[in-house]
């Protein structure tokens, strides 16, 4: 396994580590542990473009544990009341809506590849949680997740305008 699969990992093995401390109300330490495995978001792609050692493991596992890793810890910050469940219900929302998509397209041998304003979202999505754990004012945080959930809206909307042609129905089964 490469270096960039192996951070991949190490990002959703920190994962129950952060939940604990969030859990347990370390919110310091949850910040941390949540910035590092952010900082391997970064770092397995920024590795595996630059070695030119991109997998198929990497493009599936490497998104997957994004949305893992962010939606979990909003799960926790909205049991603890630090963030809003409109916000969070937009995120999951949108992920279980793409990812529909991305399964229908692998079915008609379609590849929908990530865009930069989904690179964008993710990003704008752990700045977002990341605030909610170190419990920047509510105000501020409820105004980055509006913010954060426009861009999780348009992005989402992006890949089904881009992915509509998976959509369209073949003329022969819809005349049968």
């Amino acid at each position: 396994m490469n270096l960039p699969n192996k951070l991949t990992l190490l990002r959703v093995l920190m994962i129950p580590v952060c939940l604990a401390l969030l859990y347990f109300r370390r919110d310091i330490a949850a910040a941390v542990v949540f910035a590092l495995a952010c900082f391997t978001d970064y770092l397995d792609g920024y590795i595996a473009r630059r070695s030119k050692i991109v997998t198929n493991f990497g493009k599936f596992a490497d998104p997957v544990a994004d949305k893992i890793l962010v939606i979990t810890v909003m799960v926790m910050l909205l049991y603890q009341a630090r963030f809003p469940l409109w916000a969070l219900s937009i995120v999951v929302a949108r992920e279980l809506a793409v990812d529909g998509l991305r399964l229908v397209a692998v079915e008609k041998g379609i590849v929908i590849a990530a865009r930069s304003l989904g690179k964008w979202k993710t990003g704008f999505q752990m700045a977002v949680v990341l605030a909610a754990i170190i419990n920047a004012p509510v105000w501020l945080v409820t105004v980055l997740a509006g913010i954060m959930s426009l861009l999780t809206i348009v992005s989402g909307a992006q890949y089904f305008y881009e992915g509509r042609k998976v959509m369209d129905i073949d003329e022969h089964s819809a005349s049968a």
